[in-house]
């Protein structure tokens, strides 16, 4: 059975072990309780990945200059809503 993944593991380690689960399961080759382990493994990850970029999104700022000319910071979530 597969080790739950680790609150310290990069966002990039966590998405390769998800590509490896998913792989793996694609193959059709997994008896059903391995199928079941590699779905509750990759729902932690993906949540762990949602996590990571979440507190990455709130470390965002962006430059931005009013037409009076000086240059500020504002948050990103102010512009990810936007369309």
């Amino acid at each position: 059975m597969s080790q739950p993944p680790s609150g310290s593991a990069s966002i990039e380690e966590a998405m390769q072990k998800l590509e490896a689960l998913v792989g793996e399961m694609e193959s059709g080759k997994l008896p059903l309780e391995k199928l079941l382990a590699h779905y509750e493994e990759g729902v932690s990850l993906v949540k762990l990945c949602q996590e990571r970029l979440d507190a990455a999104e709130e470390k965002i700022q962006i430059i931005k200059r009013n037409a009076s000319g000086p240059a500020g910071l504002d948050d990103f979530h102010s512009y990810s809503n936007e369309s």
